[in-house]
């Protein structure tokens, strides 16, 4: 049987934490952030985790 290998993408994207759990970077923080408050854009800053019904597809790209 043969290794299974990392998708380099998602490696990128994502981190195990100490318990298994994924961390993911949250998304519209990109651009057009005149008309979005402060507190929304704070918001956004901090790292959001991958839910439970994404979780079984995630492994499957981060096996290790």
């Amino acid at each position: 049987m043969p290794k299974v290998k990392t998708h380099r993408g998602a490696a990128k994207r994502f981190k195990k934490t100490g318990k298994g759990k994924l961390m993911r970077n949250k998304a519209y923080k990109r651009h057009l952030l005149g008309h979005k408050s402060s507190k929304r854009k704070r918001g956004l800053t901090a790292s959001g985790l991958v839910s439970e019904a994404d979780k079984k597809r995630m492994n499957r790209l981060l096996p290790y």
